[in-house]
């Protein structure tokens, strides 16, 4: 399922930081990831990081499986047309009005 092989050693989540970036940086960037949409710096850096932190690595796993789940349950379906055009109109207005503040 992970691309990512996981930690080699249980004990190398005790640290903060692995492959220079902190947990809570990584737990951020890690629908970029999964996304495709980092740059090959930073998948290389969430990758090692994901190598050496357990509960980093539980976490991604966990947002894979939401991620396939997502995409196998609603594979194909749209939105009805007055519903998409009422969120374009909804969208539209909180530009203007935010624009004019």
């Amino acid at each position: 399922m992970s691309e990512f092989a996981g930690p080699a050693d249980p004990r190398a989540g005790d640290s903060d930081s692995h492959g220079g970036l902190g947990c809570a940086q990584v737990i951020a960037e890690v629908w970029t990831l999964l996304d495709g949409e980092c740059t090959p710096e930073a998948r290389e850096q969430l990758r090692r990081h994901l190598e050496a932190c357990p509960g980093c690595f539980k976490h991604y796993g966990l947002e894979e499986r939401i991620k396939a789940l997502i995409a196998t349950k609603c594979k194909g379906e749209k939105a009805p047309e007055g519903l998409r055009e009422r969120l374009r109109l909804e969208i539209q207005q909180t530009t203007i009005i935010r624009r004019l503040q």
